[in-house]
């Protein structure tokens, strides 16, 4: 199983934002040098958790870094863009990393009202067709062309929950599924359909399957919970608050008050995580390859502590070979 990274330059409680781009960068190089597939960074707008609202241009820096890994976004959220201007940033990309660049798509709208405001969402629903043009687009199929043209074209991978494995499917996309409906009995279904109904296109000749989940590895399983603790604390405090903050470490989690509601979601977030020993996480990852037939993994985790979460990449690279 082909295995990658995505990054979401996540930040970390009493420490400059910037430096969850620097960690980026840094974590891309070491992904690099473990031999990783590829390594992915994400888009969020107004998170006060997160760093990243602009993948093309931690792309081109990451790209700057490193020589050989792909490079890509998990993802660009095409309701926040024009599809020339998504087309131009990621042949500009491809220009300056030829042949390591990708381009994963997804339709998620801003954090909340405010944002979505912010970002001038409006009630019209145009992803499909959107998706549409920027394919044509990056192919120098549509009625302008995008610059720089670029050979390879850069290639297009779809985000996408149940629903969106249809179309994918019916552009020929690779899918990237992830979130709870990895976990549900309809997994099977879903991607037997997606693959059954894929119609070959420029972008894919046969269906590609990308399971994104966040993977945790320790010496032991108790280790390995307490790196998940601070990604799912965030988590379970959004929901009360929210908003998503920044990560903090286990020792100022475990100093704070929890109510009952807070810490049933914490602990059926860690007994819900992938996080454990290498024997532990081995056995999940080959229980979800097995329900999924997927052909790639793509890890997303984050944790407080940053010399952790590299040996955590470490460990995961030494499973999945």
């Amino acid at each position: 199983m082909r295995l990658s990274l995505l990054d979401r330059s996540r930040t970390r409680a009493g420490r400059p934002e910037a430096e969850g781009l620097t960690g980026s960068v840094e974590r891309a190089v070491h992904a690099e040098r473990l031999g990783y597939a590829r390594f992915w960074v994400a888009e969020h707008h107004a998170v006060p958790g997160i760093a990243s609202g602009s993948p093309a241009v931690l792309l081109a820096a990451i790209g700057a870094a490193t020589s050989r890994i792909r490079i890509g976004s998990g993802g660009v959220m095409l309701p926040n863009h024009q599809p020339l201007v998504v087309a131009e940033q990621f042949a500009m990309l491809q220009a300056l990393h030829p042949g390591r660049v990708d381009l994963g798509i997804g339709r998620s709208l801003g954090f909340t009202a405010p944002v979505r405001e912010a970002l001038r969402h409006t009630d019209a629903d145009t992803y499909a067709d959107d998706l549409r043009e920027l394919v044509q687009l990056l192919a120098g199929t549509a009625a302008v062309t995008a610059h720089p043209v670029v050979d390879p074209v850069v290639p297009v991978s779809l985000l996408a929950t149940g629903r969106g494995t249809q179309l994918a499917a019916q552009l020929g996309l690779p899918v990237v599924i992830g979130g709870p409906v990895l976990w549900g009995d309809e997994i099977g279904g879903v991607l037997a359909d997606y693959r059954r109904h894929f119609r070959p296109s420029g972008q894919a000749d046969a269906p590609h399957v990308t399971v994104s989940l966040d993977v945790t590895v320790a010496d032991d399983d108790a280790a390995a919970r307490e790196l998940a603790l601070p990604e799912i604390w965030a988590m379970a405090r959004s929901r009360q608050t929210g908003g998503f903050p920044p990560l903090e470490s286990v020792e100022a989690i475990r100093a704070q008050p929890w109510n009952d509601q807070l810490r049933r979601r914490v602990e059926r977030g860690l007994d819900q995580a992938v996080a454990g020993s290498p024997s532990t996480v081995r056995a999940a990852l080959g229980d979800l390859r097995a329900r999924t037939g997927a052909d790639e993994l793509m890890a997303s985790t984050s944790t407080h502590d940053r010399d952790a979460l590299l040996e955590s990449d470490r460990l995961l690279r030494d499973l999945v070979v």
